[in-house]
């Protein structure tokens, strides 16, 4: 049905049935786009009110909540945070990821399937159950109510999505490309970083991507772990929506959004670079 529309017109042996179907598919697909993008949508204007009210209509555009976001002693702690957790975190879980993906890319490991589906359970396991995990675990370490034992959890919850970038991209690397290098004097480490990883890094910073925005979007955890000194962004977002309703909440959502969608447009160009190294064409 992809070829009807082609060129804004449709071949002779398209029925009228092909022709209702396909403008039918589109509606839907406007339709759905709508009801996601709905709520940003709303959010955006509200962000630039003068008033501070979340309703319509807006009589008054301002920029005082973008000002009081960046003038507030506590959101600027918040945003430390969440980098400073969030890069950790990322880096941890890239690290751990990579290393996993590139021994479960070995066709002769044994209980593959179920070192797999270990590895990526923190996608499945509610978030709920793993932050009581974690308190309990990390309070009797002396991990709790600190940004490490926050960071650690982020990673483990950013490890399955490097895992599952990696490997993706593994599966068009050649393993004799690496016994090539290894033939020629080369270490492990050396044929990684000088052979392999030249051929992987799209994928391996897709999942650190991935890795930093759920660790950056993540607040179950930290309200968990988290004391009063460990705010991050998604904790002080709760707590103002639940202490304190105030327009600046809507100032920091805009600001993540700008964030993802430059991180979504990233993305993209990193699939397209990998495609194109592959000899895939679109």
């Amino acid at each position: 049905m992809s070829n009807l529309a082609k060129a804004g017109r449709f071949p002779a042996y398209a029925t009228r049935g092909q022709k209702c179907w396909h403008y039918f598919f589109i509606g839907l697909c406007v339709s759905v786009f709508i009801y996601l993008m709905a709520p940003v949508l709303v959010v955006i204007p509200l962000a630039f009110n003068a008033e501070p009210y979340f309703t319509y209509p807006i009589h008054a555009f301002s920029l005082r909540w973008f000002d009081a976001f960046f003038n507030d002693v506590v959101w600027r702690i918040a945003v430390r945070n969440s980098f400073v957790v969030g890069s950790g975190a990322t880096l941890i879980a890239t690290t751990l990821g990579t290393l996993a993906a590139i021994g479960l890319s070995r066709k002769s490991l044994p209980f593959k399937a179920v070192i797999t589906a270990v590895l990526v359970s923190p996608m499945i396991v509610p978030v709920v159950i793993t932050a009581v995990g974690a308190y309990l675990f990390y309070s009797t370490i002396g991990l709790a109510n600190s940004l490490f034992g926050i960071m650690l959890a982020h990673a483990a919850l950013g490890v399955p999505f490097v895992i599952i970038t990696v490997t993706a991209t593994l599966t068009g690397f050649d393993p004799a490309l690496l016994r090539a290098a290894r033939n020629l004097g080369a270490g492990p480490v050396r044929a990684f970083f000088k052979v392999m990883l030249p051929v992987i890094w799209p994928g391996l910073f897709s999942g650190a991507l991935f890795a930093f925005a759920t660790s950056f979007d993540e607040v179950v955890i930290v309200l968990f772990l988290g004391g009063v000194e460990q705010r991050t962004v998604p904790r002080q977002m709760w707590t103002g929506l639940r202490e304190q309703l105030s327009p600046t909440i809507l100032a920091v959502a805009v600001m993540l959004i700008i964030i993802s969608v430059l991180m979504l447009i990233t993305l993209e160009l990193l699939r397209r670079r990998s495609m194109r190294m592959r000899g895939i064409k679109e």
